[in-house]
This record gives structure tokens, sequence and C-alpha cells, in this order.
């Protein structure tokens, strides 16, 4: 059960993450390199990338690679949520049917 969790907040570290990166490039305006590499949001999302690495590694040595990966795609699901609620955007029924069949596809492999 601990490597789940583990894996959970693995997820949830990358997720994060990808929210940090979308709000500095938002703050930023435009693909401006310099001003990518000094953002405070960039940074922590890259700092939050680190320790999403180091669980994986944890993640790996408890779990089957077979599991763990394929488990790794409620990542999208949660990025989809971030996108709906953090910045607003629309969701189609279209992406809400893909949602679904990614957690039933999280499930089988868990099961």
């Amino acid at each position: 059960m601990s490597s789940y969790i583990l894996l959970a907040a693995n997820i949830f570290l990358l997720v994060s993450g990808q929210i940090l990166f979308k709000l500095g490039l938002q703050k930023i305006g435009e693909f401006q390199i310099l001003k990518i590499l000094m953002s405070p949001f960039i940074i922590s999302g890259l700092a939050l990338y680190v320790v999403a690495t180091g669980l994986w590694f944890v993640v790996l040595t408890k779990m089957n690679l077979s599991v763990a990966y394929p488990l790794q795609s409620l990542a999208y699901v949660l990025g989809l949520f971030a996108a709906w609620i953090v910045f607003g955007e629309f969701i189609t029924v279209t992406k809400w049917i893909g949602v679904a069949a990614i957690i039933f596809g999280a499930y089988m492999i868990a099961k």
C-alpha cells in the first residue's frame, strides 16, 4: 500500500510542477529563455520534478514497472482537472470520456 501512496505523491508532484510551469509561462507572456530560467514558478516546478524523480526511484524499487508506469497515466487525469479548475479551460465531453477510459484502464492495471 505504501508504494501506491508514494506513486500518488509522485503523480501529484508532476502535475503540480506542470501547473507551476504554466503559471510561470503565463506570467512571462512569450517564450523568452532568460525570463523562463529566472521565473520563480518555473524554478519551483523544476524543483518539484527533482523531488518527483527521487520518489519515482523509490517507487521503482517497490513496484513492477508494468504496474507503476501505466498508473502514472493518472497524471493526465489530474492535469485535465487542473486545467479546468486552475486555468478555467473548457473540457469537452470527449475529453471527459477519455478521462473515464484512463481511470478504468488504471483500475484494470492495479487490480
